[in-house]
């Protein structure tokens, strides 16, 4: 048990508009008691504009918490604090002759301080963007600077992915 009391996805939740219906009748069942046993907001995605409303919890385009904005895709010009999911950012880097890809966060920070990340996904069928790749440092401006963030031995490694030339 995590003790967490509500739960707030990000989007491409069911992969796709039809993805909830292939759900089995036990796997059912457990998302309806988990929506009704928390506080579960479901963010909406690309992949799935229109969730099933029998699941339970709140359906929302995106949520203000404070302070933070929590929506589906980085939004491009933003200057406010923000937490997006779409890209499902991985970091890939060779240590040692291996070569290594895990899922990571990728953190920008403006020159006001504002930080804005993009987390990573963890489900069967969320792939992973290159964390360096364009679509995402582009998502992130501006910024000053643009971090991965992966956890590795119960600490976070960062790896800088763009800096602004000074």
């Amino acid at each position: 048990m995590t003790g967490a009391r509500r739960v707030i996805t990000l989007g491409d939740n069911f992969h796709d508009d039809a993805g909830a219906l292939r759900l089995d009748a036990h796997c059912t069942g457990m998302l309806e008691a988990l929506t009704r046993a928390l506080d579960w907001v479901w963010i909406t995605g690309n992949h799935d504009e229109e969730l099933p409303k029998g699941f339970g919890g709140v359906i929302l385009p995106e949520l203000q918490l404070g302070g933070i904005t929590l929506r589906h895709e980085a939004r491009a010009g933003e200057t406010a604090p923000e937490m997006s999911g779409h890209y499902h950012p991985k970091l890939r880097v060779n240590v040692r002759n291996r070569h290594i890809a895990r899922p990571c966060a990728v953190i920008g920070r403006s020159a006001s301080g504002a930080e804005r990340m993009i987390l990573p996904a963890f489900g069967t069928l969320t792939g992973g963007m290159d964390a360096g790749a364009p679509e995402i440092l582009a998502a992130l401006q501006p910024a000053s600077r643009i971090e991965a963030l992966v956890p590795a031995s119960g600490q976070i490694a960062r790896f800088a992915l763009w800096q602004q030339a000074a």
